[in-house]
């Protein structure tokens, strides 16, 4: 049996894998990694098409660990971003819609006033080597506390009676915008005036046009 760390049900050789496809451990990591615990525990194993979808409220690092563990992934289109701020996730199975969302517990992912003085330091580069090798050292016990501690202290888990399936991803034709020439997907492109834009162009369109009607 692989050996498992802390808390959490996840073995070390997973976690490990898990912190190389990231790139660095960290208490966010930390944090995706006990949320995609329920999501293999109410919706079911790794989706390795679009079994399962993710709704993540966030971009913080724990998606990442979400990603690997669950199977979802923006390219096959079962995980949609919503750019609420919040670390919280909505995972679904499609077979028979059954969903759970999964939000972080006030206080569960704070810092101490140590911790935060020291991370404003580091930000601003202003730390010494000591209070570097501090802040290296809260930051790697708040990642174990997290990885030690259940998920009810972590995370609230509220089953939902329906949730909004999005569509299984499709295949569209792309056309050539009229502004840049590059291919865009044709659900993406944007009339303006009678020329089919890709968004960046379209934007950039009424923003030429609200300058000209300012002047």
């Amino acid at each position: 049996m692989a050996e498992q760390r802390g808390g959490t049900g996840i073995d070390s050789t997973t976690i490990k894998d898990i912190v190389r496809f990231h790139g660095h451990m960290c208490p966010g990591l930390a944090m995706g990694i006990r949320a995609a615990e329920v999501a293999l525990s109410e919706v079911g194993p790794h989706s390795s098409d679009e079994e399962v979808v993710t709704i993540t409220e966030t971009d913080m690092c724990g998606v990442d660990a979400i990603q690997y563990l669950t199977g979802c992934t923006f390219g096959k289109g079962n995980l949609i971003h919503l750019d609420y701020g919040k670390n919280a996730y909505t995972f679904i199975r499609r077979s028979d819609s059954k969903a759970v969302r999964v939000s972080t517990r006030p206080g569960a992912f704070d810092r101490s006033p140590e911790h935060n003085e020291l991370s404003a330091k580091v930000r601003n580069d202003s730390a010494t080597d000591e209070e570097r090798s501090r802040y290296k050292e809260l930051r790697a016990n708040r990642t174990e506390a997290i990885l030690q501690a259940s998920v009810g202290e972590l995370y609230a888990v509220e089953k939902l009676e329906s949730a909004d399936i999005p569509p299984i991803a499709r295949i569209h034709d792309s056309v050539a915008c009229a502004g840049c020439g590059e291919l865009t997907m044709e659900t993406r492109v944007k009339q303006l005036e009678g020329r089919r834009l890709c968004p960046a162009c379209f934007e950039a369109a009424l923003s030429r046009q609200g300058s000209v009607e300012s002047n």
